[in-house]
């Protein structure tokens, strides 16, 4: 929280400018504070300008019993789900190791009772943003479905919605033939599925670049190209942040949002954030007789870990998880891994070249849960990172739970996400 002194209108540094670092200088600037945002690139230039624009709430951690076992059987194959590039890289492999460790029934549980209330919150703040702030982004809210093609897939599925439905969550199982009745561009393949209606889509560039236009309006200031070198502390207190090239910029609190990457300022803290780099990929394929279908509504392809986005011209093919270091090399297997899947699910898929292909970081937590929160130690800084494949998902809520700590004006609601609970 700020200095009592600074409470009528602290000024507050937020690292890193991609969806939850904007969300939460939003709603920094929304409970009126004065707020800087420092990107060392653009904005959204990590995760959060290609992804699979769903906002699903509600599901399981990645870590799930089995998920160890299923990793080793894929994790060599460049066209699997999941994929680990064969190298030397001695924290990947902590973190894998410690990622087996919440591989337990009793963690999933924990998990879900954690997320899936924010989940409920964060679609809420979607709602209201989007209409308050008068955003355009095809934002649209009528779920999607969890499509299988093989009966264990559909018993997962099944499972998963038995986990969140006790929290409020609506999920519907649904045969072959209904599912052919709502989505007729379905092959043979896909045997079933389990449709979430509290769901949202979106084009989540759009989203992002709207959102800072509302921050900015609010009072933010976004900054590009600036790289954030340390956290200033005195006497036990942040005071602002070091730049590249010497400059400094002064703060009454600081928010690390760096995604996978600048994670090195939390540490030279004291905190260890066990997060690592999982790119993920999309394709966007043009809508048309020799291109994507036209989908009614998005749906993920359970067995290939694929989201399929209809967007106003393409079908956005987005997914896959590889654990490579921090790099953005594109690689083609796993590119066509997403038009290959695509296809099985959906044979009338033609040979229309990709209007867009991208790659980017997700930051994957080792116990698959946000990091959201104070530091241990320190007054004055905070971090929101580690929240994987559902950045976009925990955005808003993500952004309203950090301004109500640092502004202390609202129920932070931050158990079980603190930075600290590593160790």
């Amino acid at each position: 929280m700020v200095a009592a002194s600074t409470v009528s209108a602290p000024r507050v540094v937020v690292v890193g400018g991609g969806v939850i670092g904007i969300s939460c200088a939003y709603y920094l600037a929304r409970g009126g504070a004065r707020v800087v945002v420092l990107e060392r690139e653009r904005l959204g230039a990590g995760a959060s300008w290609g992804n699979a624009g769903t906002a699903t709430p509600g599901h399981p951690p990645l870590n799930r019993p089995g998920r160890v076992a299923q990793g080793i059987r894929q994790m060599l194959d460049p066209t699997s789900p999941l994929y680990v590039h064969p190298s030397w890289n001695p924290a990947l492999w902590r973190w894998l190791i410690g990622f087996a460790r919440y591989c337990t029934q009793e963690h999933v549980e924990r998990a879900v009772g954690i997320m899936a209330p924010l989940g409920m919150q964060s679609l809420a703040l979607f709602d209201q943003l989007i209409v308050e702030e008068r955003i355009e982004c095809e934002y649209r809210r009528e779920g999607y479905y969890d499509v299988c093609a093989t009966e264990a897939g559909l018993g997962e599925a099944r499972h998963e919605a038995s986990l969140i439905a006790p929290h409020g969550y609506k999920p519907e199982t649904l045969d072959r033939d209904e599912l052919v009745r709502r989505e007729p561009a379905l092959g043979p393949h896909a045997i079933g599925a389990v449709f979430h209606p509290e769901a949202s889509s979106m084009d989540p560039a759009r989203f992002l670049e709207q959102l800072a236009r509302a921050a900015e309006r609010r009072g933010v200031e976004l900054r590009e190209g600036v790289e954030v070198t340390s956290v200033l502390i005195e006497g036990g207190r942040a005071t602002g942040v070091a730049l590249a090239g010497g400059g400094i910029e002064r703060a009454d609190a600081v928010v690390l949002a760096t995604g996978p990457l600048g994670l090195e300022l939390a540490r030279r803290l004291g905190t260890r954030i066990p997060v690592q780099p999982g790119k993920g990929y999309h394709r966007d394929i043009p809508i048309g007789p020799n291109g994507a279908p036209h989908l009614r509504i998005a749906c993920v392809l359970n067995e290939a870990s694929v989201f399929c986005l209809p967007m106003e011209t393409v079908v956005r093919f987005a997914g896959t998880m590889e654990f490579s270091g921090a790099n953005r090399v594109m690689r083609r297997p796993r590119l066509e891994q997403l038009t290959r899947a695509g296809r099985l699910y959906f044979p009338k898929i033609g040979t229309a070249r990709p209007v867009s292909e991208w790659c980017g970081l997700r930051p994957m937590s080792v116990d698959g849960l946000p990091i959201v929160g104070p530091l241990p130690g320190v007054e004055g800084v905070s971090v929101a990172t580690g929240h994987g494949m559902l950045g976009l998902t925990l955005a808003p809520v993500t952004g309203q739970m950090i301004a109500n700590h640092v502004l202390a004006t609202g129920k932070a609601r931050l158990e079980g996400l603190s930075p600290g609970r590593f160790g």
